[in-house]
């Protein structure tokens, strides 16, 4: 059993996963917001792997991408800093991000880099259901790797399904069609949430997009076993001067 499935195991609602992007807001900020996540009470870490163009990403996301990229951050680098961090860090640790600079990197030797390091999952928004399973998903299971596919308001019950069978960990359902950080009504996510509960998936459920505060992650835990959280997280880190102390403060107002 992976550590995400344990998780899950251990704890199926109000799971709270926090998104930051590796590399902001310094190059080094990344350990030292992951141990404070950690001892704040996040139960998993959605670890941002920054891109120049990330699809899915809405501007507060994406400009802390452009800086991280700016700070120097790389996947290289993001495994550096990763070597050993899990002598201090227990919880599940997700890496996300998108293909191109994996592609880059190698696919075989990213999988192979992160599981050394003691990373336990992927989220990877452009890689498409047909090649994850006839030429990705196979590498990735070879790793002991989670993959996590993401469903929207608009995803039809049949392609559920079948995302809900490919995915390991969890699935993560986007609380509308847009990019990260757009405010939702609470309100019309739930119906779609209720559909989610009642069709009997395999894995647990995330919701992201628009999960912000205590309200929006209470809200969205009514239906689903818990939420992400992002955009706001990122702003809370947005010029701290001890990044430690926002990440506390922003984690024990959500929980």
């Amino acid at each position: 059993m992976s550590r995400i499935q344990e998780l899950f195991k251990e704890k199926n609602k109000e799971v709270l996963n926090v998104y930051v992007t590796a590399g902001y807001p310094q190059l080094n900020s990344t350990l030292t917001i992951m141990q404070s996540l950690e001892k704040s009470g996040a139960d998993l870490i959605e670890l941002g792997m920054p891109y120049s163009d990330p699809l899915a990403d809405g501007p507060v996301i994406q400009a802390s991408s452009s800086i991280a990229l700016q700070n120097g951050m790389t996947i290289k680098k993001l495994f550096e800093q990763l070597n050993g961090f899990r002598n201090t860090i227990s919880v599940p640790v997700i890496l996300m991000g998108y293909m191109n600079p994996i592609l880059q990197y190698g696919f075989e030797k990213f999988c192979a880099d992160a599981a050394a390091v003691g990373v336990d999952g992927l989220i990877l928004p452009d890689l498409p259901e047909f090649e994850f399973e006839n030429e990705y998903g196979p590498i990735i299971k070879k790793h002991k790797l989670d993959f996590v596919f993401l469903v929207t308001p608009e995803t039809t019950p049949e392609r559920i399904k079948r995302l809900d069978a490919l995915s390991t960990g969890f699935l993560y359902a986007v609380s509308s069609s847009s990019t990260t950080g757009k405010d939702q009504n609470m309100d019309g996510v739930s119906a779609y949430l209720q559909r989610l509960q009642g069709m009997g998936l395999k894995n647990p459920v995330l919701v992201g997009f628009g999960i912000k505060d205590k309200a929006s992650f209470q809200a969205a835990s009514q239906y689903a076993n818990g939420a992400i959280i992002g955009t706001a997280f990122i702003k809370a880190l947005e010029g701290a001067a001890d990044v430690a102390a926002s990440t506390e403060q922003f984690i024990r107002s959500v929980k």
